[in-house]
């Protein structure tokens, strides 16, 4: 899932090569086991104090153009956190000379001497931006959370001030509305409407009055946004349940136990074990602790982020971000927040969002009803003497799946080895899209825990970098993400991508394999997706490269590959078993491909639950909402189930409150799987997973194209036909879905 900081979600379309970013739905974590033909780049130099001189101008190295090997390489030995601040501001009013040199030109205005010209103003921006929001993601101590403080008012400002340059605007808009514009590629045409229509919904046509409150609201959203983030952060790094007897540890396997072992060492508490409050730690916890006392602690340490009622609280920054949000939207033309953001996506209208959502929740909340059913036999024979509880849950399914296939998570766990799988991603790659993934040690990481390979097609040609950095640790944001450090281009001359995979599993003692679970696995799956998604752009203009799609089109690559870990060429490959190195059995994979569904009425349910919350509280419009008494009254209307929650709950979702990206757009991941579901039965109606053909077209008119066409017409090129909605309830093994369409 696409992940972007706490910055303004305009950035990323004024900023040539911004970075991009993919928080897909977190999942547990693992440690990469030292693989023996991996290299190990260099770290990085950590960060400076708040009171180390700051580097102004031509002398601070942040502005320079990355050099070295691999068409250049983000300089993270270079990196002082002290930088970060003034290079942003030089960097800033370089772009503003950029910027200059366009208004100022006296030719008419042209594609070439506008747009293009645009595309390549403030490239040193776009270079700190991109450290800066790696910083603020995975390496956030306090020196960095100041400086984010700081600067968040201010990068709202200059993005406000683009947006805003009347002389700017009047440029794009003639090119827009010239009749030579017919005469532009399809891309240039593409890149054309894309900038003035991003302008537009920025303000662009507003007047003086309105645009001033614009940037008002966006200043104080911006501060109110990073306030949102490192509030949560700091409730995940404060909160621990610590674990100080065997008898804690009843249920846990040794992986588990080993992790929480290694967590407390970390915090100089050798002898404990520590269940840390991030997801990566929780779930695992849920899904195998016998201590019924201990599951509810950690889960509701899990649940309660933000929502204490101390310093950290955030629902007072909940309350004014939604009516900052409403404000905007009705001073920029839009009836809400939900409106304004949805214009240009597949979905088009909130109200299109609202019917999938709408259709499949009666049929997840149903298959949650039999699976309840189904664990509380289970725990009434064992004597619960309770109705199952919402910390229950993860743990009463875990002995349903076993009694029901004879399957046990620890079971599979034992053949999921994090640099097995990696493997496996990689030889999916080669076979699907014929890239190669090779190791390096030439070029320098911001933490020793990141690896990086280079990728070349099979004939060797170079097509970018990929940056992986796999575990928890303090500073680092929860979930799981992918980055574009550099976007793909041919605007003057070939240049080459730089991807990262991010993730948050608990690192093990060294030099033993990180076990993860399936629900781990798919993760990998789906955030190395999106890199693959990056790597293979193939476009002319950087702001139309790689996953800079609609954002309810961008999760389907990274949904998409999550099939091909199960398909038996994965397994019996790369599944192998940590202490014999044997393969997985036909017998556990055949269990794994029959359990397939298992459980997806909780898992649809938990994710849908906050996606239907995000989007009934931007259509409240206006409306005075207190986040708690909101979420409490809309879920007992949506008959939620009263043994679940939802996957993030208001007080804690970045996603949604931590900057505008996902805000209102939460259901894109339902949306996106649609489109999954349909894609890969492109697949098995052909010639299986590994179909060639299919995977080229996939190629061509989808993770090549970047946004240089729209969504929808890619994917008819793709499939031959729009998409087949229904395909989601097969996927999902829901009552009443529909046959599969017939072949021509």
């Amino acid at each position: 899932m696409r992940k972007l900081s706490a910055l303004p979600a305009l950035v990323l379309s004024l900023v040539p090569v911004l970075a991009a970013c993919a928080a897909a739905p977190s999942a547990p974590s693992e440690a990469p086991a030292a693989a023996a033909t991996a290299a190990s780049p260099k770290p990085a130099s950590t960060t400076a104090p708040t009171s180390a001189p700051r580097a102004v101008g031509k002398d601070n190295m942040l502005l320079n153009a990355w050099t070295g090997p691999h068409g250049g390489v983000p300089p993270f030995d270079t990196v002082k956190v002290a930088h970060l601040a003034p290079a942003l501001d030089a960097a800033m009013n370089e772009m503003r000379r950029d910027i200059s040199a366009i208004t100022d030109n006296a030719a008419p205005a042209s594609f070439e001497n506008t747009l293009v010209a645009f595309e390549d103003a403030g490239r040193a921006f776009d270079r700190v931006m991109t450290l800066y929001g790696i910083w603020s993601s995975a390496m956030a101590d306090a020196a960095f959370q100041a400086i984010e403080r700081e600067m968040a008012p201010k990068l709202a400002a200059f993005t406000d001030e683009i947006t805003q340059n009347e002389k700017l605007f009047a440029r794009i808009e003639a090119v827009y509305n010239a009749p030579e514009k017919a005469k532009l590629t399809p891309e240039q045409q593409r890149l054309t409407w894309k900038r003035y229509t991003n302008f537009v919904r920025a303000g662009a046509k507003l007047d003086l009055a309105a645009k001033t409150r614009v940037r008002a609201i966006n200043g104080r959203l911006a501060s109110l946004y990073t306030d949102f983030s490192q509030k949560v952060l700091a409730d995940e790094e404060g909160f621990i349940t610590w674990l100080e007897s065997e008898a804690d540890l009843a249920g846990l396997s040794p992986s588990v136990r080993a992790g929480a072992a290694a967590a407390a060492e970390a915090r100089s508490q050798k002898g404990k074990w520590a269940i840390t409050n991030t997801r990566s730690s929780v779930e695992p916890f849920l899904t195998t602790s016998t201590r019924g006392e201990l599951r509810e602690k950690v889960w509701k340490n899990f649940i309660k982020r933000g929502d204490n009622g101390d310093a950290h609280d955030t629902k007072k920054n909940i309350a004014e971000i939604l009516k900052l949000r409403a404000e905007r939207a009705k001073l920029l033309g839009y009836k809400t927040h939900a409106h304004w953001r949805l214009e240009n996506t597949m979905a088009a209208t909130p109200e299109r969002a609202m019917a999938l959502m709408q259709d499949v929740w009666p049929a997840a909340t149903g298959r949650v009803r039999e699976e309840v059913a189904a664990m509380q036999a289970i725990a009434d024979k064992e004597g619960l003497k309770r109705k199952i509880a919402p910390w229950d849950y993860r743990f009463y399914a875990e002995k349903v799946r076993k009694a029901k296939y004879a399957l046990d998570g620890d079971e599979v766990k034992a053949y999921l080895q994090m640099d097995k799988l990696r493997e496996g991603m990689f030889w999916v790659a080669g076979e699907l899209f014929g890239i190669v993934f090779s190791p390096i040690s030439d070029v320098p990481v911001y933490h020793p825990d990141v690896r990086v390979w280079e990728v070349k097609t099979r004939a060797g040609k170079h097509v970018g970098l990929w940056y992986f950095d796999p575990y928890a640790r303090p500073g680092k944001k929860s979930g799981a993400w992918m980055n574009a450090y550099r976007a793909q281009e041919r605007m003057k001359g070939d240049v080459t991508t730089i991807v990262s995979n991010n993730a948050n599993f608990v690192k093990g003692k060294p030099g033993e394999p990180v076990l993860v679970s399936w629900d781990d696995a798919q993760t990998l799956f789906h955030e190395f997706g999106h890199a693959v998604h990056g790597l293979m752009s193939n476009v002319t203009y950087p702001s139309l490269a790689g996953t800079r799609v609609a954002r309810d089109y961008v999760e389907f690559p990274s949904q998409l590959l999550e099939h091909w870990l199960s398909t038996p060429e994965v397994l019996s490959k790369f599944a192998l078993h940590h202490e014999t190195g044997k393969p997985m059995p036909s017998e556990l994979s055949a269990k794994l491909e029959k359990s397939k569904t298992f459980n997806q009425g909780f898992s649809t349910v938990e994710y849908l639950s906050a996606a239907l919350i995000d989007m009934k509280l931007h259509l409240e419009g206006d409306k005075d909402v207190d986040a708690d008494a909101f979420e409490k009254k809309t879920l007992t209307e949506l008959g939620m189930p009263k043994e679940i929650v939802m996957r993030h709950r208001t007080p804690q979702f970045n996603h949604v409150f931590a900057g505008d990206s996902y805000s209102a757009g939460y259901y894109s991941y339902l949306w996106s799987d649609a489109i999954t579901a349909d894609a890969f039965e492109a697949f098995t109606e052909g010639k299986g997973p590994y179909d060639g053909a299919v995977a080229e077209r996939l190629v061509k008119h989808v993770l090549s194209v970047g946004d240089t066409v729209d969504p929808a017409a890619g994917y008819r090129s793709f499939r031959g036909r729009d998409v087949d909605t229904k395909a989601l309830m097969r996927k999902r093994g829901f009552a009443k879905a529909a046959a599969p369409p017939k072949k021509n």
